[in-house]
């Protein structure tokens, strides 16, 4: 299916090119099979420093708060930015790739046979795509019309609990949403209207109906469900157990504990519901997902993270991070007053974490350590918790020697107000 227009703005330049180079000839023009590559060559003005933070004024952060997009998620591999620098060196046709790139997914992560995957840019953009695909379908007209959803299905039902600002990018669709608390508000709810049932996993706990009867009442009433599981892995089972716990489509952020591109993302789910999702995205034109591009290198990227991912010694890597938050713990508990707790977040982040907090003998409050920790150079960000009762912080993302550098500034700033 063709959805470009025979003159569009592409083809126009297009044209411009041909044209140019039959006038200037192709002596003046550079080879279009040329190789360049940069890897050796050493780096003038911009970037010259080794530190192009530093060039730009911009303070660097230690991360002790986890995979958050407001600090640029995770770090990539090394394996990751080398195979996105091999990609950068090629044209390529990107819903081809697409195509290629979800298969090779899907086959790694053993996703049931009718079940393929996407790369997006980022786990908000296959929300917003995944959703546009159940409405349109590969309808021409209603993949360009949308958020008109005249002729379409308009509803999408999500538990009260469920509501935060991540459900903006399925109401850029033109959907209503349906809130519900119940499963006989449930029942009630469903009509020729539904086009969806939408579950967040990070409030599994909050809502009346869990992660898997979801599922099973999306299957019973023959509505397609779809889960946010952007931040949930580790455990790197969930890469395939919403899949076969029955989810129609899942969505999950490239760039966290995955650690492969900050604005790549995943789609994954039936196979003819991704390819819905494709024909509503970047690269193709008059779409509702034309503005979330994602790059030839964002796709292999995503390909060799989750290769690499898929690879790794899960339980060693958290006995490596409980170790660091212990070293961390021996310093601060020296301090009187000071106390610590170590334990694990149910999803989202699901990793060691440990909280400290302390007695009237330090006067000042969590909000205001972490405050001062901000202004540090590097500046080191811990969390505070929902109300500000404590700091907290997971070392995951800690780079090896980052955890001493913690323990010190903490250290400091809570001596700074011990009575």
């Amino acid at each position: 299916m063709n959805l470009s227009p025979k003159w569009t703005r592409r083809g126009f330049m297009t044209g411009i090119s041909s044209l140019t180079a039959m006038l200037v000839g192709s002596r003046k023009l550079p080879a279009a099979n040329t190789t360049i590559s940069a890897k050796d060559a050493p780096i003038a003005g911009f970037g010259h420093t080794g530190n192009v933070y530093d060039e730009l004024g911009v303070t660097t952060v230690i991360n002790g708060q986890g995979t958050m997009t407001m600090l640029g998620g995770s770090l990539m591999r090394s394996e990751v930015e080398s195979v996105m620098a091999l990609a950068g060196r090629h044209f390529v046709n990107i819903p081809e790739l697409e195509v290629a790139a979800g298969k090779r997914i899907a086959e790694m992560l053993k996703l049931p046979p009718d079940y393929s995957a996407l790369v997006t840019s980022g786990a908000a953009a296959a929300m917003q795509s995944g959703l546009a695909g159940i409405l349109t379908r590969d309808n021409p007209q209603f993949i360009k019309q949308i958020p008109d959803l005249t002729g379409m299905k308009s509803e999408v039902i999500i538990q009260k609990s469920h509501r935060n600002p991540f459900d903006h990018q399925l109401r850029t669709t033109g959907i209503r949403l349906v809130v519900i608390e119940s499963r006989d508000d449930l029942r009630k709810a469903v009509n020729e209207k539904t086009a969806m049932m939408h579950f967040t996993n990070f409030a599994n706990a909050a809502g009346q109906i869990k992660v898997d009867e979801w599922a099973k009442l999306g299957k019973e009433y023959s509505v397609p469900t779809f889960i946010d599981a952007a931040a949930d892995t580790p455990p790197v089972s969930h890469l395939w157990e919403y899949a076969t716990m029955g989810y129609d489509l899942i969505a999950f952020s490239g760039g966290k504990a995955i650690r492969g591109p900050q604005c790549a993302g995943l789609l994954i789910g039936r196979k003819d519901l991704v390819s819905f999702a494709l024909l509503n995205n970047s690269p193709h034109e008059d779409t509702i997902g034309r503005s979330q591009k994602v790059g030839k290198e964002e796709i292999v990227g995503m390909v060799k993270a989750i290769e690499c991912y898929l690879q790794e010694d899960h339980d060693a890597l958290n006995k490596e991070w409980q170790r660091r938050l212990e070293l961390i713990s021996t310093e601060l508990t020296k301090v009187p007053g000071v106390t610590t707790r170590f334990y694990v977040p149910d999803v989202a982040n699901h990793v060691p974490h440990m909280e400290i907090r302390w007695d009237k003998r330090i006067s000042a409050t969590p909000k205001e350590i972490n405050a001062a920790l901000r202004k540090g150079k590097p500046a080191i960000v811990l969390s505070t918790g929902e109300e500000g009762e404590a700091l907290s912080l997971n070392s995951f993302m800690l780079k090896p020697g980052e955890d001493k550098i913690i323990a010190e500034a903490v250290v400091a700033a809570l001596k700074t107000y011990a009575a």
